[in-house]
């Protein structure tokens, strides 16, 4: 069936009272984005932040009186904090469908393709690693992830070691893994990460002795020839001098999940143990990497 979906802008101090009354109003979904495209970074644990300028989009059934809700809607004292309402017709697809075919297979460097499972490998004799959007971060889609990837595709891992520091969905292990590495740790935190990683794993045949997954106390006293750690900036920074020990003597480095504007205070806090290299930028991201003297 089809959908009406109501737009309109306000603010952040505003943004969930007018969601509830909306609700109220018989809507049945309420999607807050940002209105200007400015980055949320590293919120503190237990923040859900918004943007200071909020876009809303709010889902009504069809059969909705449209000229009813904004007339009602104009009556609201909460109105008065909100812009430019324009109801719109949605039509009625399979969102399901629609959103899968949004993925596709993605290259990263010569010889490596992520590829979600519902689609064919375009090419049987590279490195394909099988993986579906899911709740842990990485899926090869954002620059950090991106980033990663090529330069895990550039380096040597026969027979390499490796440290993946915030595994995420566990894309960088299991492509450390296909690309050669003899094995690899994959910690993160978040217990989901953990979860999503070992399903990832198995999926991709890799979830052997050459793959151990867990909470950062896993790599305790290890150090190995490859580190990646794409996770944030301030962790970047809090964690520069336990990350480097995990790295060998003449072992490489690679950092990621930080913007252009963070990475030469990141970078400074690396320099002391590593040769660092210029930095490589996709989009607003970087990656900074290095070799251990």
């Amino acid at each position: 069936m089809p959908w009406l979906q109501l737009r309109l802008n306000t603010t952040e101090p505003h943004a969930d009272n007018i969601g509830d009354a909306l609700m109220e109003m018989g809507a049945l979904s309420v999607t807050l984005m940002d209105a200007e495209d400015v980055p949320i970074l590293e919120p503190a644990p237990g923040e859900t932040p918004l943007w200071q300028n909020v876009h809303m989009m709010v889902l009504f059934d069809a059969e909705t009186d449209t000229r009813g809700i904004l007339d009602a809607w104009q009556q609201h004292p909460l109105s008065q904090h909100s812009s430019n309402e324009k109801f719109e017709l949605l039509e009625d697809k399979d969102w399901e469908r629609e959103w899968m075919e949004r993925f596709e297979p993605l290259q990263f460097g010569e010889k490596l393709w992520i590829c979600p499972s519902w689609k064919p490998v375009p090419d049987e004799s590279a490195v394909n690693v099988m993986l579906d959007p899911g709740l842990a971060f990485g899926t090869g889609t954002h620059p950090t992830t991106s980033l990663c990837l090529k330069w895990l595709d550039g380096l040597d891992l026969d027979g390499k070691t490796v440290i993946d520091y915030g595994c995420g969905s566990g894309i960088l292990a299991i492509a450390a893994l296909k690309l050669g590495a003899a094995k690899v740790y994959a910690v993160d935190i978040d217990e989901q990460a953990i979860i999503a990683t070992k399903d990832n794993a198995e999926r991709n045949g890799v979830m052997d002795e050459r793959l151990l997954v867990g909470k950062p106390e896993l790599v305790n006293g290890i150090s190995t020839e490859i580190v990646v750690a794409n996770i944030l900036a301030g962790p970047l920074k809090e964690l520069a001098a336990q990350i480097s020990a995990h790295c060998q003597s003449h072992g490489r480095l690679a950092l990621s999940g930080l913007l252009d504007v963070q990475s030469e205070e990141v970078n400074s806090c690396y320099q002391q143990w590593f040769d660092m290299e210029p930095a490589v930028y996709e989009q607003e991201w970087t990656r900074l990497s290095g070799i251990k003297r």
